[in-house]
């Protein structure tokens, strides 16, 4: 995905929401997203990133608390802390849904457009 847009991978910072993997690769539960959060505001705050990508809705709910569905909010920019925000569905959604990936890829384009890197056809 991230080359998709034409990044490189070190032009990407990857975080969780949670700094371990939940049992069984469960979703994680709000007290969870709540004891790591300090950690990955800490990380936002030091490297002061251009556009915020959440994937997925406990990462997009980490964020906009709000958020009832992924597919309600994924499509437009929204602003954390005066951070453009885009939600996006998460990679393991797309792989089981092939169907949404036209959606992930307006949304990848929507990325590429706000930071000045369009891709063609955008």
């Amino acid at each position: 995905m991230v080359a998709a847009i034409r990044f490189r991978r070190d032009e990407v910072f990857i975080a969780n929401i949670i700094k371990c993997r939940p049992p069984a690769n469960r979703t994680p539960e709000p007290d969870e997203v709540r004891a790591c959060s300090s950690f990955l505001l800490r990380q936002i705050e030091l490297l002061r990133p251009q556009l915020i990508c959440t994937l997925g809705l406990p990462a997009t709910r980490a964020f906009l608390p709000e958020t009832g569905s992924i597919s309600a909010v994924r499509g437009r920019e929204r602003s954390w802390r005066g951070i453009p925000l885009v939600p996006t569905f998460h990679p393991a959604y797309l792989l089981r849904s092939p169907e949404a990936k036209h959606d992930a890829w307006a949304d990848l384009k929507l990325i590429a457009r706000r930071v000045g890197r369009p891709v063609d056809g955008v």
